[in-house]
This record gives C-alpha cells, structure tokens and sequence, in this order.
C-alpha cells in the first residue's frame, strides 16, 4: 500500500477497506498519527467518516490495523528468507538484514512505520502500541531461532545485538546521522555473526 503516480486510478478500483487503510497510511506515514483526523482520512480515501466507522469503531482500531498489515510485511521476510536459504541460517539472517538495507532509503523520507508511531502512542494499553510489541516479541523470537540454528553459543545475545544494528540503522538513516548505513549495516551484522559463530563452513544447519 504505497504511494504511486497513479494513486487515483488505482485506489477507485479499490474495496472501500481497503481504500480507507490506503489512506490512512498514506496519511500516518507522511503527518503522524496524532495530527491526522478522521475526517482528513475520509477525504483522502472519498468516502465519509460514517463510512469508516462501519470498518473501524474507532481511529485507534484503525491505526492499529494499518500496523498489523505492516507487521504482516515484515514477517513475510523471514518467511522470504528462510524459503531462500532453506536449512542456511546464517544466509537467512544476513538476508534479513539486506531486507532492511535495502529499504533503507524509503525510510530516509518517511521513517520506520513502528518507530515513528511508537513515539507518539506512549501509553503502553493502546491497541496499535499492542500490536508493535507483540510484533517485535515475534521477530525477536524468529531471529533468535536463527541464531540458534547457526550454532551461535549465545543466541539471545547475538539476537539483541542483530536488532540493535537493524533498528539503530533506520533511525540513523531517518535522521541523517550516519553515511553509507545500508553498507555499514551489513558488514556490522556480518561480524555479529563471524564473532558469535563457527567458520562459514562448520555453522550448523538445521537437521532434515
């Protein structure tokens, strides 16, 4: 569900759930959550705020879907990777961290959608902040079963490592602080798993 230049046409054809989680994304990613009302959201998808109450009974429901359809994304990266490397994973963890380089660059204009939002939904009961904890809990447990699977000895160890590379790239890149991150990423990775891990040839790979 992103931007294009042909938007218009393209969204017309587009069930009305769909047309209204279109534009409330288009909406979060470019203004936040807080500064973007219902209202502004009917607008953009052409329908009426009635309309989305019939979807969603409130903007937090909303805001929380439009979340777990971006959680959704992410997983089918592991699942991308591991069906590309299959019993290789140490190549599925450097796969994931190419996912994230390589989307480095969109988020240098927009952010990381979970970044951002968190940073403005500080109460921990709010649904769509559920939704990017228990997002995070899941790809915490998937990389730390790679790491498992890659004979690293301390496999939580070299998960948080992993995820503080990978996320501290997207806000490097958000804010600008950092050149060249997707490279830098990978190389940094690289050698979480070189320093936690057997030689490439003597890495365990999960049993048939």
């Amino acid at each position: 569900m992103t931007s294009t230049a042909g938007r218009p046409s393209r969204v017309a054809k587009l069930p009305p759930r769909e047309r209204i989680l279109d534009a409330a994304e288009e909406l979060f990613q470019s203004e936040g959550i807080q500064r973007v009302g219902v209202q502004a959201i009917a607008d953009r998808a052409e329908t009426t705020k009635m309309a989305i109450y019939r979807h969603f009974e409130t903007k937090d429901a909303l805001v929380a879907e439009w979340l777990r359809i971006v959680a959704v994304e992410y997983r089918a990266a592991f699942d991308r990777v591991e069906a590309q490397y299959p019993r290789q994973p140490r190549e599925q963890i450097m796969g994931l961290a190419r996912f994230i380089a390589e989307g480095l660059p969109a988020i240098s204009h927009r952010g990381c959608p979970f970044i951002n939002s968190i940073a403005e939904l500080p109460d921990r009961a709010h649904p769509a902040r559920q939704v990017i904890e228990e997002h995070k809990a899941h790809q915490t447990r998937r990389l730390i079963a790679m790491c498992a699977d890659a004979g690293l000895p301390d496999p939580e160890q070299a998960a948080a490592e992993i995820t503080f590379v990978l996320e501290g790239a997207q806000v490097s890149t958000q804010n600008g602080s950092v050149d060249q991150v997707g490279d830098r990423l990978m190389r940094i990775v690289e050698g979480v798993v070189d320093r936690h891990g057997p030689p490439h040839d003597a890495s365990r790979t999960t049993p048939d």
